[in-house]
């Protein structure tokens, strides 16, 4: 489905949470759900908008290298340690190699330019979307222009973010708020990380996924234009675990349960489809400035 001006959110459901544990200490269930709903009236807007501005592909000569990212890290902790979201440089290292891997099939690279790091319990605690603690947070930390992807690392323990584990802007959001553009995540889904089922860094693959342009693969359901990609096929719902086999709509093949963009358990999740390399790389050429 097609969202033009609002984050995607990603959410680990939890069953109780005590305001400042960290997120290792709070009981969660299995599953993700996101909160995020769009008229078809704005779908059909946006999409408009995009054909209207649509910027064609680069010539081969001009194709020939790889784009590379700048990444910028904005590590948000509530105390100085590991367990207080102070998460090491190596972790981050992990994140942006296993960025790499998950995108190598699209031509896109992605390389760390800079981390910050900041204590904040509040901001650590409380961010989530349409805040206004994450319009302060991103105002005082985001930097470069469109074609850089801001990292934002919190704790998700109370508040509108409460439960998270990551939500995104679309390359489409830019132009209208460029300080609220990026990816905000929980620190504990990093390589590594202790959030069980979701800690081989596909948390960020996902939501980079968003910010490079790309929904949902069970959006719009078993009708409609889905999620714009026609090598996804068709999903009722979003996946839980890794339900090798489920097909929830019929016709157009298996649910896509080991897509980035599914909700499956991290090692569930294996690829991108050509489709979506397509899509990507339209979006990032029409809104970032990025040509692949």
């Amino acid at each position: 489905m097609f969202k033009p001006a609002t984050a995607v959110v990603l959410l680990l459901s939890a069953a109780s949470a005590v305001f400042g544990a960290s997120f290792s200490d709070r009981a969660v269930s299995d599953v993700r759900t996101c909160g995020v709903s769009i008229s078809e009236e704005k779908k059909a807007a946006a999409e408009a908008h995009f054909h209207a501005n649509f910027v064609p592909p680069p010539t081969a000569l001009v194709a020939a290298a790889t784009p590379t990212v700048s990444v910028y890290f904005h590590v948000i902790s509530k105390d100085s340690t590991a367990a207080g979201g102070n998460i090491p440089d190596s972790q981050i290292a992990s994140q942006i190699s296993a960025l790499n891997t998950h995108y190598a099939s699209s031509g896109l690279a992605f390389a760390l330019a800079n981390t910050s790091r900041t204590v904040n319990a509040q901001w650590f605690a409380q961010v989530g979307p349409d805040s206004s603690l994450q319009t302060t947070m991103k105002r005082s930390l985001r930097k470069g222009g469109a074609a850089a992807l801001n990292v934002y690392t919190v704790g998700f323990t109370s508040g509108s973010g409460e439960g998270l584990l990551g939500y995104s802007t679309f390359p489409s959001d830019y132009a209208s708020d460029p300080t609220d553009d990026g990816v905000v995540i929980l620190f504990s889904s990093l390589p590594g990380g202790s959030t069980a089922n979701y800690n081989e860094g596909k948390t960020l693959t996902h939501e980079a996924g968003h910010w490079v342009g790309l929904y949902h693969t069970f959006q719009g359901g078993c009708t409609g234009s889905g999620d714009l990609v026609s090598d996804t096929p068709p999903e009722a719902s979003s996946a839980s675990g890794c339900p090798t086999g489920r097909d929830t709509c019929s016709g157009g093949g298996v649910d896509p349960i080991h897509n980035y963009m599914d909700y499956s358990y991290d090692s569930c999740m294996t690829g991108f489809t050509a489709g979506q390399g397509t899509r990507l790389a339209s979006q990032l050429r029409t809104y970032r400035g990025i040509s692949i």
